[in-house]
C-alpha cells in the first residue's frame, strides 16, 4: 500500500439499469403530465382569439370568410372570423374603462401586499411565543376558518355588520362613542379600507400556517445556545426566528409580486356597488362585463393576455432582484 489515499471511482449507471429501477416513478408522472397538457397547455392555444375577430360559431382556428371586407375597409364584420393583428390591444389601451380598471387593480393589490403580507408573519411570530398550547391551537383554528368561507358569504357578513343604520358596528359606534353612522360600503375611501381589512381577516390565518411550519424547521439548539448567551425573547425572535423563515418570506413575496396585476373576480364583484364603481372596478370585473355580458371575447382575451404578460415580467423581476440580494428565489 502506498501512502497516498486511493480514489474511489463512481460506478457509471447504465440507462437500462436506471430505467429498470425507477420506471414506477416515471409511470406515476404520466397522469399529471397528461392532465397539464390537456387542461393547461392545450387551452393556451386559444390565446389566438386576442389577434382575431373571433366568432364563436366559426371557432377559434377558423380561417375566416374569404369574402371578408376587413382587408379593404378595416372594419370588423360580425360573423367574419379573421386575423386583425394588435387591433384589440389598441382598442383596449384607448379605452378609459381599461385604464381605470388597471389603476384600481394595481392600487388594491398594492394595499393587499402592504397590509396583508406582513399580517400572517406577525401573527405566526406571536403564536410561536405562546406557552399555553391549548389556547394556541384554539386560536389557530379560529383564525384560519375564514379562509374556507366564500366571498359571497363574506360580503353578506360585511353588509350586515357595516350597514349604516342596522349594522352592528355602526350601532356600537353611535351608542358608545357618538360617532357615525359611517357609510363603509358606499363611500369610496371607506370601501377601499373595508375591502383590504376583510381580505386580511379572511386570508391571514391561512398564511400563518405556512410561517408556523417554517418556524418548526428551525434548529432548537440555536434557541438553547442563545439562552446560554443571555438572549431574551425579542433577541431570539430577531436573530433566530426571522432569519430562519426569511427564505419562506422571500418566496411568498416573489409570488405575491408576480400576482400584482392578477386579481380574483369574486372578491371585488361581490363587495362592489354602482356608487363605488370608480374605485372597485378591476380587470377581472371588466373582463366579465365585456366578455361574458357583452360577448366581446377577442377584446377580453387581449386584456387577459396583457395582464398575464405583465405578471410574468413582475415575477421574473422580483426573482432576479431577490437573487441579487443573496436569496435563493423560486428558481
Amino acid at each position: 500500500m502506498s501512502g497516498k489515499p486511493e480514489l474511489i471511482k463512481a460506478r457509471k449507471v447504465s440507462f437500462a439499469s436506471y430505467a429498470k429501477r425507477s420506471w414506477m416513478l416515471y409511470l406515476m408522472l404520466v397522469l399529471p403530465l397528461v392532465f397539464f397538457i390537456i387542461f393547461r397547455y392545450v387551452p393556451m392555444t386559444n390565446i389566438v382569439m386576442a389577434f382575431k375577430n373571433y366568432n364563436m360559431f366559426q371557432g377559434v382556428w377558423s380561417a375566416g370568410d374569404p369574402y371578408c371586407p376587413y382587408a379593404e375597409t378595416g372594419v370588423h364584420m360580425t360573423g367574419c372570423s379573421h386575423w386583425v393583428g394588435f387591433d384589440w390591444f389598441k382598442k383596449a389601451f384607448a379605452s378609459r374603462d381599461f385604464w381605470l380598471a388597471l389603476r384600481n387593480t394595481l392600487w388594491l393589490n398594492f394595499l393587499d401586499l402592504l397590509v396583508g403580507f406582513p399580517a400572517p408573519i406577525i401573527l405566526a411570530l406571536v403564536l410561536n411565543e405562546l406557552f399555553f398550547k391549548t389556547f394556541k391551537k384554539f386560536t389557530q383554528t379560529v383564525i384560519y376558518l375564514p379562509h374556507f368561507l366564500s366571498w359571497i358569504i363574506v360580503s353578506s357578513i360585511a353588509s350586515r355588520l357595516l350597514a349604516p343604520t342596522t349594522g352592528v358596528v355602526n350601532i356600537f359606534l353611535v351608542e358608545n362613542f357618538g360617532i357615525g353612522p359611517i357609510d363603509f360600503l358606499m363611500d369610496k375611501a371607506n370601501w377601499v379600507a373595508t375591502y383590504v381589512v376583510f381580505g386580511v381577516w379572511k386570508e391571514m390565518g391561512w398564511g400563518t400556517i405556512i410561517y408556523l411550519a417554517a418556524i418548526t424547521g428551525i434548529n432548537p439548539e440555536l434557541y438553547e445556545a442563545a439562552e446560554v448567551d443571555g438572549a431574551g425573547r425579542w433577541r431570539k425572535l430577531w436573530h433566530i426566528t426571522l432569519p430562519g423563515i426569511r427564505p419562506t418570506i422571500v418566496v411568498l413575496l416573489i409570488m405575491n409580486i408576480g400576482r400584482i396585476l392578477g386579481i380574483e373576480f369574486d372578491r371585488p364583484y361581490t363587495m362592489m356597488n354602482n356608487i363605488v364603481l370608480e374605485v372597485a372596478d378591476v380587470l377581472s370585473t371588466l373582463v366579465y362585463r365585456l366578455g361574458i355580458r357583452s360577448f366581446q371575447f377577442s377584446l377580453t382575451t387581449a386584456i387577459g393576455l396583457f395582464q398575464s404578460v405583465v405578471c410574468v415580467i413582475f415575477l421574473v423581476g422580483a426573482n432576479t432582484l431577490a437573487k441579487k440580494f443573496g436569496e435563493r428565489g423560486i428558481w
